[in-house]
């Protein structure tokens, strides 16, 4: 049987750059993927965009509302068995569309593999990624390090280049003057602390 795999981990640890390495060894192989990507994430409008300067074009731009079971289902009937589905930005995914991928895996026997982040700038999870954690058959954190040298877990946002810790969950990096580094958890108390005493 096949499964619904979750590769997450703070900004700047791969994750994209994973994806397009798994789509390029199937594709490498005669073996076809899709690519879905959740609509909510503007940045690079229908590409993966890897910090490596390597991207890949997106075969599914998915609005909250798409059922993606259903996607990757007539994709593989019109165009001929699909091998992996590959998922970028999933926290941005709804809990049904996860529920979805799963039953890709389960029923249509596909590996769904997705990346994205666990928590927001606010440590509070994301839908997506709250269901992955509870539906995925296999978790894995891909990690990176803070600019302190430390295990990096969380995802500190700038604006304007100074971190804030208030604010939309959904904020896109490089648009409006927006940022995101990745920190350990004492440097991330350590700016929360800075940003908490400035607005005393």
């Amino acid at each position: 049987m096949a499964k619904l795999y979750f590769r997450y981990g703070a900004m700047n640890c791969g994750k994209s750059t994973s994806l397009i390495q798994v789509d390029y060894n199937y594709r490498e192989r005669n073996m076809n993927t899709v690519i879905i990507k959740p609509a909510t994430d503007t940045k690079g409008s229908d590409r993966v965009l890897s910090r490596l300067d390597i991207e890949r074009r997106v075969d599914v731009l998915a609005a909250a509302g798409d059922d993606l079971y259903k996607i990757v289902a007539t994709w593989q009937k019109e165009r001929g068995p699909v091998h992996c589905a590959l998922v970028d930005e999933a926290q941005f995914l709804t809990a049904s569309q996860v529920d979805q991928l799963f039953e890709v895996a389960v029923l249509l026997n596909i590996p769904v593999i997705c990346y994205g982040l666990r928590t927001d700038f606010l440590l509070n999870g994301f839908e997506g990624s709250a269901r992955l954690l509870l539906m995925a058959h296999s978790i894995e954190e891909l990690k990176t390090i803070c600019k302190c040298g430390q295990k990096a877990i969380a995802n500190g946002r700038k604006i304007d280049g100074r971190f804030v810790f208030e604010g939309a969950q959904v904020a896109i990096e490089g648009e409006a003057s927006v940022e995101y580094e990745s920190l350990c958890a004492q440097c991330y108390f350590k700016y929360k602390k800075e940003y908490d005493d400035l607005r005393l």
